[in-house]
């Protein structure tokens, strides 16, 4: 110990031995165990007599840590403070400090004493730590229009040195303009561990684009950058417009209930409204509607609805009702005489323009207007009238009555049964009864059989017989005769009714000239053919050959 004290004093008196090298610098991860090398770990000299590790405290001054010589392995502990506990060194030489912190931000120097030289090699080292965590405080819960409104406080705690936080909107880096955007930084030191934390506050002021808008605080520092995502959220602002809807839409049909609805384009939307029908205003709160039950006609009109906090916005619609009232002057069962006029009036009422068409019995047709009735103009008439979502179809029965006429009454012999078949046709409202009466020529009454219906029987006379049909109904009757002969050769001649007969009786005298005509045309023939030939009388037959005797006999006979 005497000769390294001697040694030690030498040196340091003897100046040219001593040699003291530039500072160094180092950073060390807080928590973690420190490793500062002596003269960057280069080989120590072969006449090494001991290493000694020293730091400079607070106060400037120096401390001393440790000292190992090379005839000993281990090193001798010379620190009194807390790093008694936390120092040690290795086979190199290295200075190791445990649990590192930012106390051991101070400048370390290896001396390093041989027995030609002395050697210092100071080192600076700086202790860093990562933020302990980055998180965003205070979250907002809605943001509102066009009013700075606090985003949330971007918290990255514990660091050294302090991390820097920036503030970004869907991506885009948000710049303090005082306006629209206000960030406000600080940080706070720990003054038992001398760690910073450091805090920014975001204010925006939303529009309503900015509903989805997704807000990034980011942290940034020298081991490491973090980002946390805060949003989207929900922009308040006020209504600016205000909506009047009429549910159902239109057509809206007597008998309805109508929802009136509001809707003002707010966020949130408003819940309490003023409603004003026909006048009266009813305040409805934390609903956006009112309902009308069983509407009629009478709540046509002008409806209003409004905001209960600003009365100036309100909105009005026009509320339509649609009605169809139709009558016709005719109903049910309308009975007319053949022959009269008859027209049919129609009464409407209704809030639009109608479609109208007349039908009868299925069938188009034209208005009812007739100036004589005929049996054809019977039938059952429907008015179809429509407006969008009614329709209305009143209708009526016409019924055309008349007296019964008789149109034919024929009669024809059928070879098979040898029986006459006599058929009387009628036409007439109500339908007519049929009355059959046969008689003789001596005024007797005969029998007859009614066949499949009661306008036809089947008589077989055996002399000529006078058949009566007799048709009724209400209004009246109305009777034709026919003749019946019982020779079959007259068969054609009773084919017609004795209305006929007159006819029969001309057509007769007609074909009678006829004959006489062709008679004396023949006979003129005859003439001139004699003439020709000689003359000849019609009983001198020896005159002629006899297919000519033959001739002029069969001639006289006509």
């Amino acid at each position: 110990m005497t000769s390294l004290i001697f040694l030690l004093l030498a040196a340091v008196s003897a100046g040219t031995l001593h040699q003291a090298w530039g500072t160094n610098s180092m950073t060390a991860l807080y928590g973690e165990t420190i490793v500062i090398p002596c003269n960057r770990g280069a080989p120590a000299p072969e006449d090494l007599m001991f290493i000694k590790w020293k730091y400079e405290k607070a106060d400037g001054t120096l401390g001393d840590l440790l000292i190992k010589q090379t005839q000993s392995d281990e090193a001798t502990i010379q620190a009194t403070d807390d790093y008694a506990k936390r120092v040690s060194i290795d086979d190199n030489f290295s200075l190791h400090v445990t649990q590192a912190s930012l106390n051991d931000q101070n400048v370390f120097t290896c001396m390093v004493v041989s027995e030609s030289n002395l050697a210092e090699y100071p080192v600076d080292v700086i202790v860093h730590k990562k933020p302990s965590s980055v998180e965003v405080m205070d979250k907002a819960v809605m943001l509102q229009k066009d009013k700075l409104t606090a985003v949330g406080t971007c918290v990255a705690a514990s660091a050294n040195p302090a991390a820097v936080i920036t503030w970004k909107k869907d991506g885009k880096a948000l710049v303090q303009d005082g306006k629209a955007t206000q960030i406000t930084s600080s940080m706070k030191i720990d003054p038992a561990t001398g760690l910073s934390t450091t805090s920014s506050t975001l204010q925006y002021a939303a529009t309503k684009e900015d509903g989805s808008a997704i807000f990034t605080c980011m942290s940034v520092h020298n081991l490491t950058s973090q980002d946390v995502n805060v949003g989207p959220f929900p922009v308040h602002y006020p209504s600016e417009n205000i909506v009047l809807r009429i549910l159902p839409q239109e057509p809206i049909l007597e008998g309805y209930n109508v929802t009136l609805k509001c809707h003002g384009d707010g966020n949130p939307p408003p819940k309490s409204f003023y409603f004003t029908v026909k006048g009266k205003k009813t305040q409805v709160t934390n609903s956006d509607n009112y309902t009308l039950t069983n509407v009629t006609r009478e709540a046509k009109g002008e409806y209003k609805c409004s905001l209960v906090d600003n009365e100036a916005l309100e909105d009005s619609k026009t509320l339509n009702i649609t009605y169809l009232d139709v009558s016709l002057s005719s109903t049910g069962k309308t009975v007319k005489t053949l022959g009269e006029p008859f027209s049919v009036e129609m009464d409407i009422s209704t809030s639009s323009e109608i479609k109208a068409l007349w039908k009868k019995d299925g069938t188009i047709v034209d208005k009812p207007n007739f100036e004589n009735l005929t049996y054809a103009h019977a039938g059952t008439y429907v008015w179809e009238v429509s407006v969008t979502g009614i329709k209305r179809s009143p209708s009526f029965e016409l019924v055309v009555e008349g007296e019964p006429v008789i149109t034919g009454l024929l009669s024809h012999y059928d070879a098979e049964t040898k029986e006459r078949v006599l058929s009387c046709e009628a036409e007439g409202v109500p339908q007519p009864t049929f009355k059959w009466d046969t008689r003789t020529s001596d005024e007797k009454e005969s029998t007859f059989t009614v066949l499949e219906a009661p306008n036809k029987i089947s008589v077989a006379p055996d002399m000529n017989l006078t058949v009566t049909c007799t048709v009724e109904n209400k209004l009246g009757t109305h009777t034709k005769t026919i003749t019946v002969y019982a020779v079959p050769k007259d068969v054609e001649k009773d084919n017609r009714s004795s209305d006929d007969d007159h006819s029969k009786v001309i057509v007769g005298v007609v074909l009678g000239l006829l004959a006489v005509a062709m008679v004396a045309a023949l006979l003129y023939w005859v003439f001139t053919k004699r003439s020709r030939q000689g003359s000849w009388k019609i009983d001198d037959k020896e005159d002629g050959t006899p297919e000519e005797n033959a001739k002029l006999d069969n001639n006289h006979a006509v």
